[in-house]
């Protein structure tokens, strides 16, 4: 890993970061700079979800305020979270290389469409339930195995879940969001370190950009209206499916 490239990891886990910790799209930036970079697509998702965890620890860090009264309902969630990610993991690591290359486009083409067509946060939570319950739990397993398994969006995902279940606010959903997925990728992230091909000088520029990305998202959440950023991503979001398409069906 030269300079260059390490400049590059570092400026898109910055990217990845912040503006995962708001919508929950990192992985549409920083899949697509590893694979750049020269790694190969089961490393380059390893790797990523490795490094993803220093957002999820940058995101909390600065959502002390959001997540303020919200543990009595997010130990459940994180423990289902949790076990999640360990099942995407091990998917992940039994699945074959050529298989997983084959999918990503799909996954990143879902992911887009649903960020564009899926209802603002705040009209998703006026029409929201107050039920949580069961069903809250399994839907946070459910998206913590994608997210061990691949995760692009899904943070977009989890974020639907939690504002129709909770009725609580956008930021601070996008709060327990972000600490949520931080404990889905962080057991994932752990199976791959002990079972995975990951790239380490990858991991340290692409880690400090989600550090300081994952930092700052919560306070451009607190000022910022999604819906511009929503579009933005999710149109790089569908160029990045075509292309990874192209190049891998061409």
């Amino acid at each position: 890993m030269d300079v260059a490239d390490s400049a590059v990891l570092l400026l898109a886990g910055f990217a990845a970061g912040l503006i995962g910790s708001v919508a929950g799209l990192a992985s549409l930036f920083s899949y697509p700079a590893l694979l750049a970079v020269g790694l190969g697509p089961v490393t380059a998702n390893v790797t990523n979800t490795v490094a993803i965890v220093a957002s999820s620890i940058g995101s909390t860090l600065g959502s002390s305020v959001e997540l303020r009264g919200q543990s009595r309902r997010l130990r459940p969630l994180a423990l289902s979270a949790a076990a999640g990610g360990a099942t995407g993991a091990g998917l992940l690591l039994l699945t074959p290389a050529d298989a997983f290359e084959a999918v990503v486009p799909w996954l990143i083409a879902l992911a887009s469409v649903l960020l564009l067509v899926a209802p603002p946060p705040s009209e998703l939570a006026a029409h929201a339930s107050a039920a949580a319950g069961p069903w809250l739990v399994l839907g946070i397993f459910v998206i913590g195995i994608y997210g061990g398994y691949f995760g692009a969006a899904a943070g977009v995902m989890m974020l639907a879940l939690l504002l129709l279940a909770t009725r609580d606010t956008t930021v601070r959903a996008i709060a327990a969001k972000n600490l949520l997925l931080g404990f889905a990728n962080g057991i994932a992230a752990l199976g791959f370190v002990l079972f995975g091909p990951v790239d380490w000088g990858a991991v340290v520029p692409l880690a400090l950009g989600f550090l300081a990305g994952g930092r700052t998202g919560p306070a451009v959440a607190r000022r910022t209206p999604p819906g511009a950023l929503r579009l933005g991503v999710g149109l790089t979001g569908l160029g990045l499916a075509v292309y990874l398409a192209v190049e891998t069906y061409a």
